[in-house]
């Protein structure tokens, strides 16, 4: 019994509130549309913007090996876009410190480098206690394995805000197991 007290308030403390009058359980979001970013310009993010199409949410680094998946990337928003796919960005320094300072020099570095066009989020933090919600989110709801572990992590959230999928960060977005992931998952064709 006292496993099972400890694995439930292991899974379920990201998502407590404490009041005046002691711990309250928060509802854990259903879906990914309870969450919201800030996007590389500072307006608000959210997620519920997408409704109905299918996300692919990576967390990226200008100075990592594995910067040049911004190629794929590109290439992958630009097949989907007009089918209902959004790719997501979402620039971080949380492993080796590998992405600049300021939103400006990430934009400008994607932009002049890669010709990125699909959204990108302000700096933040995927992992540890400061992660953004959303990632703790994902990792209650997928498990410790599917985590981010570096740059690059991708995730799935189908048309109904789902978490249906994840790819770790040397999986390239162009590979056969993505595609076929992100065409399953697509919008009906109206």
């Amino acid at each position: 019994m006292k496993r099972m007290i400890f694995a439930f308030s292991i899974i379920f403390t990201p998502f407590l509130s404490f009041t005046a009058s002691g711990a309250e359980v928060r509802e854990i979001p259903k879906n990914a549309y309870a969450f919201s970013f800030e996007s590389i310009d500072g307006k608000p993010l959210p997620l519920s913007k997408y409704r109905g199409k299918t996300i692919m949410i990576v967390n990226t680094a200008s100075r990592c090996g594995f910067t040049k998946q911004y190629s794929a990337l590109q290439v992958v928003w630009q097949r989907y876009k007009e089918r209902g796919f959004v790719l997501l960005g979402v620039p971080s320094g949380d492993f080796g410190n590998q992405e600049f300072a300021t939103e400006k020099k990430i934009k400008t570095f994607c932009e002049v480098n890669f010709n990125i066009d699909f959204p990108m989020t302000q700096k933040t933090s995927v992992t540890g206690k400061k992660a953004h919600e959303f990632y703790k989110w994902a990792r209650t709801s997928l498990g410790n394995l599917a985590k981010p572990r570096w740059n690059f992590h991708k995730y799935l959230v189908d048309q109904n805000g789902e978490l249906v999928d994840w790819f770790s960060s040397p999986t390239s977005p162009t590979s056969n197991k993505v595609i076929r992931a992100i065409e399953k998952h697509l919008p009906p064709a109206s």
